[in-house]
């Protein structure tokens, strides 16, 4: 059994910031990508970063140059640092892993998701 939860979501001004954290826990052999998304009501689901076990975040364009990642993979967590917020980063944040687990098989895990909301 493998869990992921986030935190660190919350009310902040427009041009603040907030970090948001993701950490698994389980039955872990190694984790592949830990990914953030949002969804902002009303809207689809949409990929915000991907962090891969080896290499570089990609971040969709809206969040690039204000949003970074960061992994510490022997903690297995990932962080969010969320600078200059606009309004419209307001969404839900999720966490996703690609998780190995003992057996060898890699399945993917949501988080429970947490509130961001950037008032003007």
């Amino acid at each position: 059994q493998v869990q992921l939860v986030e935190s660190g979501g919350g009310l902040v001004q427009a041009g603040g910031s907030l970090r948001l954290s993701c950490v698994a826990s389980g039955s872990i052999f190694s984790i592949n990508n830990m990914d953030w998304y949002r969804q902002a009501p009303g809207k689809q689901r949409e990929l915000v970063a991907a962090t891969p076990s080896r290499g570089s975040t990609t971040y969709t364009d809206s969040v690039k140059g204000r949003f970074t990642t960061s992994r510490d993979d022997a903690k297995n967590t990932v962080h969010l640092q969320m600078n200059s917020l606009k309004t419209e980063d307001t969404a839900v944040y999720y966490c996703n892993a690609q998780i190995v687990t003992g057996s060898g098989r890699t399945y993917a895990y949501w988080g429970q998701g947490t509130q961001v909301t950037v008032s003007s």
